[in-house]
């Protein structure tokens, strides 16, 4: 995460965004987004520049053509080195009249090359900074940026995006990315696999996912075929929130990928036959909004269990999405675990019976805060048709790090229970050996993991919480025999009231 000076600009714009009446934190965060968009076109148009100069030959398709647009303004002055030096007034003009209109219209023509993710969703984009000065200090934050350093430019995102402290509609909620770097290290995604987050919102997972395969895979850049995947086949993202669509887009593209696949789609609603059965890996963290219309599923969604709770949906979607072999790690409700209804019992056995349930990761009730107080879990799954599950590992995670109330604040080092949850998931996969995987799966109900066999989660309808299996360990305390007690007490009221009567005398 940014610190210093750049992160302190980010807290005064924020704080000029706000006395200027935009107070809402995605509001903020899609205006400045439009900004870093014009920079990123004029760097993308001078690295064309310097190649046609090397090369001796004229730019196909410039971003930034000659002449002028149609309200006669030269296209020249859109570009950010022009704009950036502008006075107040005349940059807050450009910007209104050309600038944004050039983003928007121009940019989400089918044209080749100009149809990315970003610039699709642009179409319904909004340009709601009012006040010159405030898109002033805009520029002027954005211009302190090095957009060729993808670490600074991504984690100046997250830092703006971690400024989202309420939730969202429709149980909208940011998960944390810390939490999101464990889940996408416990499923371990790889190049050439398709991944889809059917709820993606801010997009944290897919951006998560796209930078451990950078970190796991150095040398996949330099592989023009897992390259070209990487950026235009790799990442899968619905969302039918047409601002998380443009920020979740921005997001990936900050972080090194060029043009994921980003689809205005109610996942829900619209699940399209051919995506059944396509993606090798889902991280999800779907809304969990109550209930829905049956008007508003997909009826294919119904066949897989009849209900309205969404979370019991999402569920069946992903396992729809899954190819066989194609592995999940989403985030539910602690209801789905122990619900007592026949949709919730159907689904729980359907993933252990006919899948192959990994594991179950029960988060504490905080790491949702300030968003939402809800208690959730993680459940790891692989999708096999044939079943395959044999012991479910169960890991009860007491800290991740940080204060669970709504402040969030960091905890000691060496508090948090993440680091662990990785190390022993890792260790009862056989990671470290058959000896230690061994010893992994013999843990007693006591500890904070243990492996529950098939057998036993059958004999308690499927129930997935793990509270159900693990055994609390009571401590013996001697207690002194009640005649000791009384003595005792029998002496204090007698010493109370000896000195109650020598208070007595002193008042006479």
């Amino acid at each position: 995460m940014i610190t210093g000076e750049l992160k302190s600009q980010v807290d005064q714009l924020w704080n000029t965004f706000w006395s200027g009446g935009i107070s809402n934190p995605i509001e903020v965060i899609e205006q400045i987004t439009y900004l870093m968009f014009l920079k990123r076109l004029d760097e993308e148009q001078l690295r064309l520049e310097k190649k046609a100069n090397l090369t001796g030959t004229q730019i196909d398709s410039p971003i930034f053509p000659n002449g002028t647009d149609k309200f006669g303004r030269s296209y020249r002055d859109l570009r950010w080195s022009v704009f950036k030096d502008f006075s107040q007034e005349e940059m807050y003009r450009v910007f209104t009249e050309s600038a944004f209109p050039f983003i928007r219209e121009e940019l989400t023509k089918a044209a080749e090359g100009a149809d990315t993710a970003f610039s699709h969703q642009m179409r319904d984009a909004r340009f709601t900074i009012t006040k010159p000065h405030l898109l002033q200090k805009a520029v002027d934050l954005i211009g302190a940026i090095n957009m060729d350093d993808r670490d600074t430019k991504g984690d100046l995102y997250e830092y703006m995006l971690s400024k989202i402290a309420s939730a969202g509609t429709n149980g909208q909620f940011r998960t944390p990315r810390h939490i999101i770097e464990l889940l996408v290290a416990m499923r371990e995604p790889k190049t050439l696999e398709r991944i889809c987050d059917p709820a993606m919102g801010t997009a944290g997972f897919l951006m998560a996912a796209g930078e451990y395969i950078r970190e796991t895979n150095p040398e996949m850049m330099f592989d023009a075929h897992r390259r070209t995947f990487f950026n235009y086949e790799q990442f899968h993202g619905f969302d039918f929130d047409a601002t998380m669509l443009r920020i979740g887009a921005m997001n990936l593209l900050l972080h090194g990928i060029e043009n994921p696949v980003i689809e205005d789609r109610d996942s829900l609603a619209d699940l399209h036959s051919a995506d059944t059965e396509k993606y090798d890996l889902i991280l999800a963290n779907p809304p969990f909004a109550g209930s829905l219309d049956y008007e508003n599923t997909s009826k294919e969604l119904l066949q897989v269990v009849k209900t309205k709770k969404t979370e019991l949906l999402f569920l069946a979607l992903f396992l729809r999405l899954l190819k066989p072999g194609g592995r999940a790690a989403v985030i539910v409700p602690d209801g789905v675990l122990f619900g007592s209804t026949k949709a919730h019992k159907d689904l729980r056995k359907q993933i252990v019976e006919d899948q192959m349930l990994e594991g179950v990761v029960k988060l504490p009730s905080g790491v949702f805060k300030p968003y939402a107080g809800v208690s959730t879990a993680v459940l790891f799954f692989t999708k096999t048709n044939s079943g395959g599950t044999e012991g479910v590992w169960f890991y009860d995670v007491q800290s991740d790090g940080l204060s669970l109330d709504d402040k969030r604040t960091p905890l000691p080092e060496g508090t948090s229970n993440l680091p662990e949850v990785l190390e022993r998931w890792q260790a009862v996969r056989g990671a470290f050996g058959e000896e230690r995987a061994t010893a992994e799966r013999a843990r007693e109900r006591t500890e904070r993991s243990f492996v529950v066999p098939k057998k036993d989660l059958a004999d308690n309808d499927y129930d997935l919480s793990i509270n159900r299996y693990k055994e609390i360990e009571y401590e013996d305390v001697e207690h002194r025999a009640p005649e000791e007690i009384i003595a005792d007490l029998e002496k204090l009221e007698a010493e109370i009231a000896e000195g109650l009567a020598e208070l007595k005398g002193l008042l006479r």
